[in-house]
């Protein structure tokens, strides 16, 4: 007997990118636990803060819970006009860390941004540029993106590195507030489908759903 699945009834957990072995799909609840493992085993030098906003310092009591709050809110507020797509990232069924796609009325602006965070054991590997160059090319191949915009501090190196490799250019530094008291300077980047530096084949399955699921069929 058939059994309708939370996919058959979602369609963003459908979507899944494939680039060797490399797997990406939508986070799920199943994934959670697991992102929660990774990210209190540790994703940057406890002096480093590479994010914008500081989530990583909540401490190993509250950062669970919040992870799971943002992870619920994601799903909640996902549609045409506003929508995160937050992959979980595996390479050989391992799970590594989450590649995110943000868009915000996408049908007019035809741009998204780019957001990630691995895992220290698996940082260094050229998993980075592997999962952003999937993602961005199944931005223009198959959301028809017009550019994709990333940014990231600029004692952040090994972040700018992989946007070099895949293609993004500078577009401009601003001053944030990143942790309290503290000013940083925030490279942006843009990326057009012309400077995307592909790396390996990407097969995409469930796109048609998610883009029908976004209006963007006809588009």
């Amino acid at each position: 007997m058939h059994m309708t699945t939370l996919a058959d009834l979602w369609p963003p957990y459908r979507l899944r990118l494939h680039v060797g072995d490399l797997t990406m799909t939508v986070i799920s609840d199943e994934d959670v636990p697991g992102l929660v493992d990774l990210a209190l085993a540790g994703i940057h030098a406890p002096d480093a803060m590479p994010f914008s906003s500081p989530w990583t310092l909540a401490g190993p009591e509250k950062l669970p819970v919040e992870m799971i709050r943002y992870f619920s809110s994601v799903r909640a507020g996902f549609g045409p006009d506003a929508f995160d797509l937050l992959f979980a990232v595996r390479v050989e069924g391992e799970l590594v860390g989450t590649q995110g796609l943000h868009g915000r009325d996408f049908g007019v602006t035809r741009t998204v941004e780019t957001g990630s965070w691995l895992g220290l054991a698996h940082q260094g590997r050229g998993i980075g540029t592997r999962m952003r160059r999937a993602v961005c090319a199944y931005a223009f191949d198959h959301l028809g993106a017009e550019e994709v915009t990333s940014a990231a501090f600029l004692d952040n190196p090994a972040s700018l590195a992989v946007s070099r490799k895949v293609g993004y250019r500078p577009n401009g530094v601003v001053r944030l507030k990143r942790r309290d008291g503290e000013m940083a300077l925030n490279q942006r980047l843009v990326l057009t489908p012309a400077d995307l530096v592909r790396g390996e084949p990407v097969e995409v399955v469930g796109a048609e759903d998610l883009s029908r699921f976004l209006r963007l069929e006809a588009s």
